[in-house]
């Protein structure tokens, strides 16, 4: 049977999703179970999500010749797939916070400086 939507992901996928989620992947029934289900829908999301991104990358590459090609890719990515701040950027982003609670008379939040310890915890001594 040939697969007639681009953004069908190959069964090797489907097969490889099902064996992170079950223990037991050669027991067919397990693939019906609720939580193998949602892993697979979840990946098979992701994997359709990125192959579009990457469609359209490539389609404003080619239609932006004059921006550059991988800063107008490298930016869109950016955007649709952004990393989790570092801690370090949560630490710092949370005595900018503190500062300006303080300097309004405010205390500043457990959340805040548990985050900044977590951080000066990771440096060498």
């Amino acid at each position: 049977m040939t697969q007639e939507h681009p953004i069908i992901p190959p069964p090797e996928l489907v097969h490889q999703w099902h064996k992170e989620a079950c223990k037991d992947p050669c027991n067919k029934s397990t693939f019906f179970e609720s939580k193998t289900l949602k892993h697979i829908a979840t990946q098979a999301a992701r994997w359709g999500a990125d192959q579009e991104l990457e469609a359209c990358c490539k389609w404003v590459a080619e239609a932006t010749p004059w921006a550059g090609e991988n800063w107008v890719a490298e930016k869109l990515r950016k955007h649709r797939r952004p990393k989790p701040p570092s801690l370090k950027e949560q630490a710092l982003e949370a005595l900018a916070e503190m500062a300006g609670c303080m300097s309004a008379g405010f205390v500043p939040m457990s959340r805040d400086l548990g985050t900044i310890r977590r951080a000066l915890e990771k440096l060498d001594d």
